[in-house]
């Protein structure tokens, strides 16, 4: 950390602040473990009002503070606005903030309520689906303007530590780019925070095939038989200069993480053997790193 400013006994060095919100029962008490385990000072369940003077505090030369995490969840509607402007003032007081949004389809919100026998905020009469649907509304502006969005449906509490690790605390090395090939099956549903989506499902399924069915794209049986035929050369060979030509484009925009999502029936066998193909083509790029994570391959 640099030295104080003379007169003022703050840091000149911006600290870096991650607020995370997002939708009750969504995983936020996960993703600020993640960021606890990395060192992060975090605050858990903090109102927006109190953001601003805890980033004041982090700001005096004395505070050791250099990166922080905070959560604050909704309970009604001018905790939108309150949060929104908490974040614009942090901006210009010296604050490095980032919005995450954390969400999950409507059923597994509703499995995660109905197993923890917990009450919904947004449901004082406790009707979970209402309180969940009253909740999307209310945060639909701060979805609106978050750095990152992050579904949770099939995410479990280790797996959402892990992804919150990759895509937020470990970033790639220089400031370059973090593309995650994030491969689904439609019959579980998109993924929502996903930056490009490709739909794969027009190239031959080896579900059809005994043999080929409890095996995935990660095998070269399966990689075979997708790719086999004129179809997959045809659709690489669109594919992959399309790509060419997006990443350096995000990467001189200044984006920080990109997600390709890419989907097939089950998100077993072709979408993951396209997201391999592209990850061998781009994980020996200098001007991004890329990882790849098969969400419904299990």
């Amino acid at each position: 950390m640099s030295p104080p400013d003379e007169g003022t006994g703050r840091s000149p060095d911006p600290v870096e602040m991650v607020v995370i919100t997002g939708l009750s029962g969504a995983g936020k008490s996960e993703a600020i473990a993640a960021f606890e385990d990395a060192g992060y000072f975090c605050v858990d369940n903090l109102p927006p009002q109190m953001i601003g003077s805890l980033g004041e505090l982090f700001r005096l030369a004395d505070s050791g503070v250099e990166k922080a995490a905070v959560v604050s969840d909704a309970r009604g509607g001018e905790y939108i606005d309150q949060l929104s402007q908490v974040v614009d003032d942090l901006e210009g007081d010296g604050i490095k903030p980032k919005l995450v949004f954390l969400e999950a389809h409507d059923e597994i919100l509703t499995d995660r309520y109905k197993e923890t026998r917990r009450r919904h905020p947004s449901a004082p009469d406790g009707r979970i689906a209402e309180g969940i649907e009253r909740e999307r509304e209310i945060l639909a502006p701060l979805r609106a303007r978050a750095d990152l969005v992050i579904d949770t449906s099939g995410e479990t509490a280790a797996t959402l530590r892990r992804r919150i690790s990759d895509e937020l605390i470990e970033t790639a090395p220089g400031g370059l780019m973090v593309v995650n090939l994030l491969t689904f099956g439609f019959k579980n549903g998109p993924p929502r925070d996903a930056d490009i989506t490709f739909d794969v499902r027009f190239l031959p399924n080896p579900h059809y095939v005994d043999e080929l069915r409890p095996l995935t794209g990660l095998d070269q049986e399966v990689r075979d038989y997708v790719e086999a035929g004129t179809m997959a050369g045809e659709f690489y060979g669109r594919l992959l200069p399309l790509l060419e030509f997006l990443v350096p484009a995000y990467v001189a925009e200044g984006k920080s993480h990109l997600t390709i999502a890419i989907g097939c029936t089950g998100g077993r066998h072709r979408s993951v053997t396209v997201a391999e193909r592209i990850w061998r083509d781009f994980s020996a790029r200098s001007d991004v790193k890329v990882r790849v994570t098969h969400r419904d391959i299990s």
